[in-house]
């Protein structure tokens, strides 16, 4: 074997190990990278729910018994976990006018507004809710795109919008629900609310149709993703129980 072909063959060896090893650190920082985002959004979860859990003296207008982080007297702000809670005044709204007035503290996650969480039994999710839709804030979690100023678990449809990463994370695996699943909604009174899936269908990304779609009295949401091909966009419609 000449000393060219030798070297011609140490110089590939140091190639390859060098791609095996870019890959291997590739893919192991992208698994770090999924797991603490999984992580950080299910220990926000937990915590909101924890706070409102274990602040006492709380209730709704809607004569609906539940907690209420309003009742701390403290102004300052207190940060669990990955949540930052703020005081704020009382706010009403929804899908549509209800009538429902709530008193809560204002929760943060990673520096943006939550309006609540959202838990889907069948593919694992558990996920803040953030208030608005934003590149930054898409690339966090799940946000709120319709309508403005949402307030969870109130009469009319409320659109929820999250990223298909093709890998788990937010909306990736929502192509596994079916009619009949249920998706758990917790806002920031405390109502935890079961919907059920009663539609699933493709559309344009630039159809809003569903929007403002009539729910006849009755609590919706939608959950809205691109399908795995980016082709189009899946449509989640669910109803409360």
């Amino acid at each position: 074997m000449s000393r060219k072909y030798s070297t011609f063959l140490t110089v590939i060896l140091v190639i390859i190990i060098l791609a095996v090893v870019g890959l291997l650190g590739y893919l192991g920082f992208d698994y770090y990278t999924r797991y603490r985002t999984k992580k950080d959004s299910e220990n926000a979860v937990d915590a909101l729910e924890g706070m409102i859990i274990d602040t006492p003296d709380s209730s709704t207008e809607t004569g609906n018994t539940g907690s209420n982080p309003d009742t701390n007297n403290n102004d300052s702000n207190t940060e669990i976990g990955n949540i930052e809670t703020n005081e704020t005044g009382n706010s009403s709204g929804g899908g549509s006018s209800s009538g429902t007035t709530t008193s809560a503290k204002k929760q943060q996650y990673k520096g943006f507004n939550m309006v609540g969480s959202i838990q889907i039994p069948k593919t694992g999710l558990k996920s803040p809710i953030l208030e608005k839709v934003t590149d930054p804030s898409l690339k966090t979690a799940v946000a709120v795109i319709w309508p403005q100023n949402a307030v969870l678990n109130t009469v009319g449809n409320i659109v929820i919008v999250g990223h298909n990463y093709r890998n788990g994370l937010f909306f990736s695996d929502n192509k596994k629900l079916s009619k009949g699943d249920k998706i758990n909604i917790t806002d920031l009174s405390g109502k935890k609310v079961a919907y059920t899936i009663y539609n699933i269908f493709e559309t344009t990304d630039s159809d809003t149709s569903f929007y403002k779609r009539e729910t006849d009295g009755k609590m919706e949401i939608t959950l809205s993703t691109c399908t795995d091909d980016s082709a189009a966009r899946l449509i989640i419609e669910a109803r409360a129980e």
